[in-house]
């Protein structure tokens, strides 16, 4: 776990930091500076890119971190990132082509609820190619361990970025409309970026070759993108059908939350950076009992680490909404921004189980059977729309987030259950209860108070307060063994123990 430590370490900091600009820019940036309309559009324009990403990308940034290691020659590697490189324009080619045909037909029905996303429709194919070719170039970082660079581009870089183009909107450099245009340069500067670092690193020599083991690998990738699109659907696809459904404007509404409780996830997103290759290698050469204890400690280390988010997040919501309606104008839209509080909840919740399942998706993803839990994961993918379809005409906001909410419990529980009985692998252990329990107890002391402060104030001291208490008891009841070597070595070095 050392070099798993010490990357994810790293990666964990550079996330935080780039969910702390995100945080600025989606609790008060957004909504003042853009207003609701336009924050609901670059956001639907940002997640439906995101959903057809997968099928650009045919799943080789996936491909390339499982096969790589089988290769043994640098010939053979070299040969096998060209192909992960130039292989995805057959896919490509004719779903543009094939886009451009039904162009009328798709934009009809893409705005026919909200006319403002047909002007902005074309920027959705482009950013979700520049996000797919920027996933397999920080895919070829990942292969040789130099993950911290990709995850600052994509954590730091594009929220930095859109921080900058924020405050250009404030003292009127650009325009509200040139904000979404500027968007799209920024995603296709960061794929240029992150490729030449990556050329750096090992230089390539494109050439056109049918790699050895085409079929496996051509088997693994068509189930990868149909695992990508499930994931990704399952991330963004909400905010799709809210536009078919609702005011584009419900869509910033929904956001918010959705984007606070999407930091429940961050320590699983740092972790699976370099967790995903160790787990490819440990699966391929059959250690079973490494790959077991593996399990079991990424399974406990982000059980803990994401505790301590969902409960920062959880007792402070109150407060962190005060921030959010300071900077409205009307006392309508500060009821409908404070109608995603619930949905904090009920997201967060999904993102926890899912966090506490340590490294299952790098487990499935690198097995032979891969192929049953992802046609599982489309069943789902069918069910969360369906959901989706019943509940937000009735329930709105509401209604989508608990759609999501039991979408997501339940293909998890699903992976769980599989990776259980077919691989005799078990992530959880007594402490894995003992976490539980803790958290539990620990939110209730926690919510149902406030420091009668102002909202910055109030939310430093009582997070301040709930860090010291986590930790203490944390560490006292010995819930994750790396974590309190980690806490002696720095008291060690403070000189606080000896």
């Amino acid at each position: 776990m050392g070099i798993v430590l010490n990357q994810s370490f790293k990666n964990t900091i550079i996330t935080y930091i780039g969910f702390a600009i995100g945080g600025i820019n989606t609790i008060y940036l957004y909504p003042v500076f853009l207003g609701a309309t336009y924050y609901a559009l670059s956001n639907y324009i940002l997640s439906s890119a995101n959903v057809i990403m997968p099928i650009f990308a045919i799943g080789m940034q996936n491909t390339l971190v499982k096969f790589y290691s089988q290769y043994k020659t640098n010939e053979e590697r070299s040969r096998f990132l060209s192909f992960t490189v130039l292989f995805p324009f057959l896919a490509i080619i004719p779903v543009l082509m094939i886009g451009f045909y039904f162009f009328d037909e798709i934009l009809l029905f893409l705005s026919k609820k909200n006319l403002i996303v047909k002007k902005f429709i074309w920027l959705i194919p482009f950013i979700g190619l520049c996000m797919a070719y920027f996933e397999i170039f920080y895919a070829w970082l990942r292969v040789h361990m130099h993950s911290v660079f990709g995850n600052f581009i994509k954590e730091v870089g594009l929220r930095s970025a859109s921080l900058f183009l924020l405050i250009g909107v404030y003292y009127n450099w650009i325009t509200v409309e040139g904000f979404v245009y500027a968007t799209a340069v920024v995603y296709f500067l960061a794929l240029v970026i992150t490729m030449f670092y990556a050329f750096s690193i090992q230089k390539p020599k494109f050439q056109f070759e049918i790699p050895e083991n085409t079929k496996d690998i051509l088997t693994y990738t068509f189930y990868i993108i149909l695992s990508g699109s499930v994931a990704n659907l399952l991330l963004d696809g909400d905010k799709m059908i809210l536009n078919q459904y609702m005011k584009i404007e419900n869509i910033a509404y929904y956001a918010i939350p959705t984007y606070i409780a999407l930091v429940i996830s961050v320590p699983s997103r740092s972790m699976h950076q370099i967790v995903y290759p160790i787990t490819a290698k440990l699966m391929h050469e059959n250690k079973h009992d490494e790959m077991n204890t593996l399990y079991k400690k990424t399974s406990i280390n982000l059980q803990m680490v994401g505790g301590y988010v969902m409960l920062g997040i959880f007792v402070n919501i109150n407060k962190l909404y005060e921030l959010i309606l300071n900077g409205l104008k009307t006392e309508d839209e500060k009821l409908l921004y404070l109608s995603g509080i619930p949905v904090v909840f009920m997201i967060g919740l999904s993102k926890y189980f899912d966090l506490i399942l340590g490294n299952n998706n790098a487990i499935i993803f690198n097995t032979k059977y891969y192929r049953m839990v992802l046609f599982l994961g489309v069943l789902l993918v069918i069910l969360t729309i369906g959901l989706n379809m019943i509940f937000i005409p009735i329930y709105g906001i509401m209604g989508s987030a608990f759609a999501t909410l039991l979408s997501i419990t339940l293909y998890s529980l699903a992976k769980l259950l599989f990776v259980v009985k077919k691989l005799d692998l078990y992530p959880f252990t007594k402490q894995t209860l003992h976490s539980l329990a803790l958290t539990l107890v620990i939110f209730v002391a926690f919510y149902v108070w406030d420091f009668p402060f102002n909202p910055i104030i109030s939310i430093v001291l009582k997070s301040i307060l709930l860090t010291l208490v986590y930790v203490y008891l944390n560490y006292k009841f010995v819930i994750s063994i790396e974590i309190n070597q980690v806490i002696n070595k720095y008291m060690k070095k403070m000189k606080l123990m000896k």
